[in-house]
Order: structure tokens, then sequence, then C-alpha cells
């Protein structure tokens, strides 16, 4: 049973600390369909998710998000990673240096409340060092490392919901 899409915005939070259980196999398809089902400019889908559950590569990513515990702590590690020449092809330099960045961003966040409702605790890392990801993945020389998804059940206490701006505050109509 998965939770309703607006529930899923207001519960979703930072989780880093996981039990060592691993998501099941049909479980973490579905959160990869969700990635893989996002808007993307031109629907180019310039996105490429490198599944990582090997204890030595996710060690080495840890490494490269500055030592981010998180990461080498989680069952299972998406890294997120785009690619600016299928972009540039259609939109040039925009699309290489922007629409594929929020391109998998979107797919970034889908797989986050994805996770969310299928109750799986999630965590984006952002902070990383893009060139010791993409070879500890050895990724291709043409894509270009995005986000990590630190994946797995959470181990921690549930949190309280994180106060918001108000609307009043970061929306303005123009009619």
């Amino acid at each position: 049973m998965t939770k309703d899409i607006f529930d899923c915005i207001r519960d979703s939070h930072s989780i880093r600390q996981f039990q060592p259980k691993q998501i099941p196999e049909p479980t973490l398809t579905r959160i990869l369909e969700a990635g893989n089902m996002a808007p993307s400019a031109g629907n180019l889908q310039p996105w490429y998710f490198f599944v990582v559950q090997d204890e030595s590569v996710k060690r080495k990513l840890a490494e490269a998000a500055f030592d981010q515990e998180q990461i080498s702590d989680a069952p299972t590690v998406i890294v997120v990673l785009a690619d600016p020449a299928r972009s540039n092809e259609r939109y040039s330099e925009r699309g290489a240096q922007l629409y594929c960045l929020q391109d998998t961003a979107a797919a970034t966040q889908n797989m986050l409340l994805a996770a969310e409702g299928l109750g799986i605790g999630a965590c984006w890392v952002g902070a990383f060092d893009e060139a010791k990801v993409a070879e500890a993945v050895e990724a291709p020389p043409r894509l270009r490392a995005v986000a990590m998804i630190c994946l797995g059940y959470s181990d921690e206490q549930p949190k309280e919901y994180k106060e918001r701006l108000g609307l009043a505050e970061v929306v303005k109509f123009i009619n």
C-alpha cells in the first residue's frame, strides 16, 4: 500500500540512519520506474541511474562525498547521472548546462517521493566530488554525476514536521 502524494510530500525528510536490511527488488524497481517517468525537456530523458549495493563502491562514494556516513551505511545508493550531450543535441549549451540538470533533479525527486510512498527511507546527497563519484561507479566520461540517493529502511525515530515559509512569503500572483 502506498501513501497519498500530498502525504509523501509533507512527510518526507532526509534519513541518514538505516537498518541493514536490503530493499526487495520489486520495491527498488518501482522507485527506479518513478525516476524514469519524470518529465524532461523534449522528452530526452538524459539520465542514467547506477544502483550501488557493493560495500567497497559505497565506501568510495562516501569518501567522494566528504565522508558522509549515510552513503556507506545505506543498503542501496542510486547515483543519478546526466548526459549533457543528449540535451545539447536539441537545446545546445542551455540544454547541456541547465536542462539536463533540471531533468535529473525531477527524476531524483520522483524517486524520493516514491520511496516515501513505499515506506523506504531516503536521503538526497548533492555534496560530492563529481569526478570521484563517476570514477567509483565507472561511468562513461560523457556522463555527469548530479545526485546520490541513499535508500533503506529507516533506523531513526519519527521526526517532527518541519515548519515551512508561508505561501505569502514565497508566492507572487501576477494577474
